[in-house]
């Protein structure tokens, strides 16, 4: 039986909730139009997603399932001493907290094991910036002699293929290629996975107009940081990762300030340029409290002293401690969580 009255109370409530929704939604777009420090940031930043999408790659289960385990497996490696989760151990934000990491035969390289997480917002892969993506990227360690140490890309194909339950995960991720088990497939899906690893934070709902996500004191970091300089390179979603830039930019007392030991040219050790020494891809400041040591030789331990360093050889200003608090606290906001399941180690096929 129609019951007018109910009718018009039922009209009424849900009125009043999308009343209520579209205020909420209102206010945040005015918070966000309207909130000057977002709108600065966000001439220097872009919010992160879950995941960081490739036309050219697109993100499957499958793919991601088949990227997991090859980032897992130690068969990667000649002696099967060494998997890429080694060195970038999920489980500690996606590095080893080593100055240099040994490799398959024992041996430490000379750089500092970046973290994966969010790498796929970088614009280039390594230090050197010699990789364009994490696909790239993924298969240069393997058949690295200092790391993973595999003498060649079919080596890598042929080892795979002596193991029957990679058969599956491969035609699975790879679905219609009459031969999938190829080395730029194996690129193809840890690249895939890597495209996983994101930590948005709270800095992400900052940016996204949620204006109180970040408390006065982080914000008067995220001011000091940008009226600082440090802008001027760390930008981006990954707050990082898009260029190259010399380091030291102002003296030459690297050594004497960090006590490094190693004389990296940087990007002059790929292209033998003079112009290109010391230059060095800009890193990721994202989850920077979990991923020491720091710089590209993991000469310092000390966030505070790294922040210091960087003032002075790359902007020449001696900062306060008290500056160094504040853009620590806010470079705190960049701290994520690395997603539960990825971490987990997948049983390996055999």
């Amino acid at each position: 039986m129609y019951n007018k009255s109910l009718f018009v109370l039922l009209v009424f409530i849900l009125s009043s909730l999308m009343i209520g929704s579209c205020n909420n939604n209102s206010e945040k777009k005015e918070n966000y139009k309207v909130d000057p420090l977002v709108k600065r940031a966000l001439g220097s930043f872009s919010a992160i997603s879950e995941n960081a999408e490739s036309a050219e790659n697109p993100i499957t289960e499958a793919k991601v399932l088949l990227g997991k385990t090859l980032y897992f497996d130690n068969r990667l490696s000649k002696n099967n001493t060494q998997s890429c989760n080694t060195c970038h151990n999920l489980t500690t934000f996606g590095v080893d907290n080593k100055a240099t990491s040994a490799g398959d035969l024992g041996k430490n390289g000379t750089r500092n094991s970046p973290t994966v997480l969010n790498a796929a917002f970088h614009t280039s892969q390594f230090w050197d910036g010699r990789a364009k993506d994490v696909e790239e990227q993924a298969g240069m360690p393997i058949t690295n002699p200092v790391e993973m140490n595999m003498p060649s890309e079919s080596f890598v194909e042929e080892r795979i293929k002596g193991i029957p339950g990679y058969q599956k995960l491969f035609v699975d991720a790879f679905p219609g290629e009459e031969n999938p088990i190829q080395f730029k497939n194996l690129k193809k899906a840890i690249g895939v996975f890597e495209r996983t690893l994101t930590t948005p934070t709270k800095f992400d709902k900052f940016l996204q107009g949620e204006v109180e996500a970040l408390t006065a004191d982080e914000k008067a970091g995220l001011t000091k940081f940008m009226d600082i300089g440090c802008t001027t390179c760390h930008i981006g979603p990954a707050v990082g990762g898009t260029m190259v830039q010399r380091f030291p930019l102002v003296g030459d007392d690297y050594k004497s300030l960090t006590g490094s030991k190693i004389d990296d040219k940087g990007v002059m050790e790929v292209s033998k340029k003079e112009e290109d020494k010391y230059m060095f891809k800009v890193p990721t400041l994202r989850n920077i409290h979990k991923t020491a040591p720091y710089f590209h030789d993991g000469s310092v331990a000390d966030l505070n002293s790294a922040i210091k360093i960087m003032a002075k050889l790359e902007l020449n200003k001696d900062i306060s401690d008290d500056d160094v608090k504040s853009i620590a606290l806010f470079l705190n906001t960049l701290t994520g969580e690395v997603k539960q399941q990825a971490a987990i180690s997948p049983k390996m096929p055999q």
